[in-house]
This record gives C-alpha cells, structure tokens and sequence, in this order.
C-alpha cells in the first residue's frame, strides 16, 4: 500500500511553473509565497506517476486516441463519486474546462446574448461571455452570517435577459457546495426561462466532510439542458495534463459542440494527460481521500488561526475546494493597499478578489493546498502583513 506525503516541499521555480515564475512579472517580486494560482504544491499520486512513467517506456508520441478504458473510467467515476449514470456517447474531451466554457458560449448563443455568471465568481467566465461578443449579465450571491447564498428573485430577473447561464459548482471563490434544494431551485427556473447551463464542476471531488457534491445534470430533467465539465487537472493536480471530460447528454447540443472541437482540432488531447486521467480515475480514489483529510485539517487551522488573530477580517469556511476566500474590508484598506501590504510586508502572492467581479472588492482568494511548513510561513506573512509585533503560528 502506497505510503502518501503532503509534506515534502518541492521547490517549483525554474520549471515553467505559472505559479511561481510568473511571481516576478505580476506581482513584480519573484521571492514570495505563491498562494494565488489554484493548482496544488504537493506531488501527484504516486499511482499516476508509476502509469506516466509506463507510458514513457514507449518512445512513440504521436497523435493518440482515447480508447475505451478511458471512457470506462470517466463513466466508472463520475457514477462513484457523484451518483450520476452517464453514457460514453455524451462524453466529448477539449483540453481544458475553460475551453468548454467557451466553446458553449460560442455554440448556444448568438452575439448580443446574455450570459449569466454568479459573482464573486472565477474571472474568465467574464471573458467567456464579453469576448465572444455576448452581453455579461450578473446576479450577486448574497454574503450572510458567514456563508453564501442566492438572491432566487435576483436570479430569475437576470435568467430573463439570458440564454446560458455557467454555474460554478462547488463554487470558485466562496467555497460553497450547493444544496440538492438550492441546485433544484435554479435548474427549474432556468428550465422554465429555457436557459441552457454549462455546469462548471471542476472541484466536484474537493468537497469536505458533512457536504456532498450533486451533480447538477442528474437532477429532474436537468440533462437536456446541461453540458457538465469534469476534469482530474484540480483534485489530482493535473492542470499542467490538460485534459477534460464535457458531459452532454442532449444530442442536438453534443453535435453542435463537438462540430466546433473537429474544427478547431481540438480532440487530439495530451497523450500524458489521457494516460494520467486514467490512472486517477481507476487507481487515485485512496490518494484522493487522504488528500481530502489533509486538506480538511490544513484548512480548519487556517480557519482556527484567522479566528485568533484577526478579528477583523472574516474567512468564508469552505466546504469544497482548497481555496480560503478572505474578508478583509475591516481593515479598512483599498484594494492596492491590501495587495501591497500583503506582497511587501508579508511576503505572500494571493488573488485579489476584485478580480472576481466588484463583489470581490476588499476580498483575498488564498490558496492552502500546500505542505503545513508553507501555510505555517502563511501564517506568518499574514501576522508581518497586519501586525506589527512578531509572532508565531498557533
């Protein structure tokens, strides 16, 4: 049985790593924790790594295709973990679950249509809508006694103006898992407005003890208006594999989105990247529920030490994804001036919330998928960035 570590620290410069050799160009200071790209510091399953390296022995890499296993485990997957039956004909692969996003944007609507997002939300559902020429529409989620909720009567009001509407479950920033209620809720308005939904479910595996993630096309009569997105690249930390799984039951829609991926040739894939998805799928679940325990107490200590030490800002508990959403406004610092404080003072590379829409203003995304020894630093760049005595982690 494989012995799993989440406390070695890898030093990830110098390997073209987004996270880390970006640090210099964007935030203009190369030493700093990098806290804000949401992929994890910790090494792959060792199960996948061992399939790789098999996969490697052959010296041949030339245009693949993705073989019936493939399929087996995508469908084997998704009916494990989320309790959804899907079919191997609904399935069709693009390199990533932004692509998809907009690859639907492109397919189920025409220019000028409204395309409604949730916001705090991840910033390129923005540019999946105003890029492609569709009008942006918003329906802010409602910040309450700590948790995230949904204005229904906003909702509906934007669903109105709107053709497709890109649901981020769990959600990215704020952490939150939806209910069967709150899914219900929204998959029968768009129903009764006939708004097409492409289900964003990326972090549908990153979901923490007493929630559960429900797959918003199993739901009623969800399916026919559904494209779902699934990919391994954030629970197995396989983003730079690129490779996705887009569930599509409705033919009509299956056949519009994948005219666009022949087109574009955008089918052929990562050969390491079907090959990963593979052994994550078939051969990754104890990994994954040892990552899910480690993350769990990494981010209840996150949660534990912000309580103590900062009365003044606010995390939003998350109960699905490694990302700790911050309420800073209590500080009562701009955006720049936050930012700053952080980089200069503390050290620490985050994600401003702004960019998540202008709900996020006064907000910090930070990222705690990391070996304890890096959110102790974390700790610590918090306490330098927002207080003046020396401290150490509680």
């Amino acid at each position: 049985m494989w012995q799993y570590d989440f406390d070695t620290v890898y030093d990830r410069r110098g390997t073209g790593c987004f996270k880390t050799d970006a640090l210099e160009m964007l935030y203009g200071k190369g030493e700093l924790l990098p806290l804000w790209v949401a992929d994890m510091d910790f090494a792959v399953a060792p199960e996948i790594q061992e399939a790789m390296e098999e996969r490697l022995k052959h010296p041949i890499f030339g245009y693949n295709l993705r073989l019936p296993p493939y399929y087996e485990a995508v469908i084997h997957w998704v009916e494990k973990r989320y309790g959804w039956q899907i079919k191997k004909e609904w399935i069709i692969n693009t390199p990533g679950i932004v692509t998809a996003v907009n690859i639907a944007v492109l397919t189920q609507t025409s220019p000028g249509d409204g395309v409604l997002v949730q916001t705090p939300v991840y910033d390129p559902f923005f540019e999946s809508a105003q890029g492609n020429g569709r009008r942006l529409v918003t329906s802010p989620l409602v910040l309450k006694d700590g948790r995230y909720g949904i204005d229904f009567d906003d909702f509906e009001q934007k669903l109105k103006q709107c053709k497709l509407f890109i649901l981020c479950s769990p959600h990215n920033p704020v952490g939150r898992v939806w209910t069967r209620d709150e899914l219900l809720q929204m998959g029968r308005l768009c129903a009764r407005h006939k708004v097409r939904v492409v289900a964003d479910e990326i972090h549908a595996d990153l979901v923490y003890s007493g929630y559960q993630h429900i797959p918003f096309g199993a739901l009623e009569d969800f399916s026919g208006f559904t494209l779902a997105c699934y990919s391994p690249s954030k629970s197995f930390n396989l983003a730079g594999l690129s490779n996705s799984a887009i569930v599509i039951p409705d033919p009509e829609v299956r056949q519009a989105f994948n005219d666009y991926v022949q087109t574009m040739h955008l089918f052929i894939g990562n050969t390491f990247g079907i090959v990963a998805l593979e052994a994550a799928y078939t051969k990754g679940e104890a990994w994954l529920e040892a990552l899910l325990e480690y993350l769990e107490t990494s981010r209840d200590a996150l949660y534990k030490f912000m309580q103590a030490e900062f009365p003044r800002l606010n995390m939003i508990r998350p109960e699905g994804t490694f990302l700790s959403w911050i309420d800073c406004r209590g500080l009562g610092l701009n955006d720049d001036e936050l930012l700053q404080r952080l980089v200069r003072k503390g050290g620490l590379a985050v994600s401003p919330g702004r960019i998540y829409g202008q709900e996020g203003s006064g907000f910090i995304r930070l990222n705690f998928a990391c070996p304890r020894a890096i959110l102790e630093k974390t700790g610590l760049g918090l306490l330098k960035a927002f207080k003046q005595e020396d401290k150490t982690w509680n």
